[in-house]
């Protein structure tokens, strides 16, 4: 079928008034939003950013915004207040594209996380390990006592999740000066470096077995401290409980020839009254002497 001739005519009649208007009422006909407050006054006048067919240039940013003024004055050479950055990092970038973070139009609201953010890619490579120089240090106790740079455990992706070692540390005595105690009954009774049982690189899996040691069966599932006295996990004393007395322990171990009984859990394991390496225990003594 054949369009008349009069029809092409008013299509691109129309097609021409569109372009004009876009030329003359730019901030009405193609506009993404309204201005950021700062440039407000520049609302109807898109050709003081844009060129035409081309968008944005940095090249019209920098004839208001002096590169060497952003961030520390305004286009009038006042002060900027530094908000808490010690300088501005403008002055640091390897190129000056300014729309690359920029947009001073709000736009729709489906439109802004398609955004580029700021990306310490684009500083220059020596200043990327100076993050104190645009971010403030932080206050808390584990990043005080660190004498090494952020990039030891964060990355300019993003300051979370970090790979903290605690060998950056100067020491690890005192665990509990970064982390909260542990508030169950067993590490309630604990007092003292957690180094005994855990390591430095995950919580889990813990060492430390006591039933390796001595089976905390029957009468003997007690407090530490009834065995550990002092909080001294390194030691134990089983005198203090029935009849546990230096005397009465010697005689009745001699009586079976068996002297060396300093360290009762190598025989007793658990609360068995005769354990089953005392026997043996007692055949080697006797050979001993």
């Amino acid at each position: 079928m054949k369009r008349p001739p009069w029809l092409l005519i008013v299509i691109a009649a129309n097609l021409v008034v569109l372009v004009a208007l876009a030329f003359v009422y730019p901030h009405l006909m193609v506009s993404p939003g309204p201005l950021s407050p700062g440039h407000a006054e520049l609302a109807t006048d898109c050709f003081a950013c844009h060129a035409p067919w081309r968008g944005a240039a940095a090249q019209r940013c920098t004839e208001c915004h002096a590169l060497a003024d952003i961030g520390l004055r305004s286009t009038q050479g006042v002060a900027l207040p530094q908000q808490g950055l010690k300088t501005s990092f403008h002055q640091e970038l390897i190129e000056q594209d300014c729309v690359t973070c920029h947009s001073d139009h709000a736009g729709p609201r489906l439109t802004r996380r398609s955004r580029k953010p700021f990306s310490h890619e684009l500083l220059r490579v020596a200043v990327r390990d100076r993050c104190e120089s645009c971010h403030a240090t932080p206050k808390n106790e584990i990043h005080r006592d660190l004498g090494v740079g952020c990039a030891q455990c964060h990355r300019p992706q993003a300051w979370k999740p970090a790979t903290f070692d605690h060998a950056l540390l100067a020491s690890t005595a005192q665990c509990t000066s970064c982390h909260k105690p542990p508030a169950d009954t067993l590490h309630r009774q604990v007092q003292g470096n957690c180094r005994p049982c855990h390591s430095t690189t995950a919580w889990k899996p813990a060492t430390f077995q006591h039933s390796e040691f001595f089976v905390l069966d029957r009468d003997h599932d007690t407090t530490c401290v009834t065995c550990h006295t002092g909080n001294d996990f390194k030691r134990y004393t089983c005198y203090g409980c029935h009849e546990h007395t230096p005397a009465n322990v010697r005689a009745e171990h001699e009586k079976e020839g068996i002297r060396d009984f300093e360290n009762c859990v190598e025989c007793h394991r658990s609360a068995d009254e005769e354990p089953a390496k005392r026997g043996a225990r007692g055949e080697r003594q006797r050979e001993r002497d």
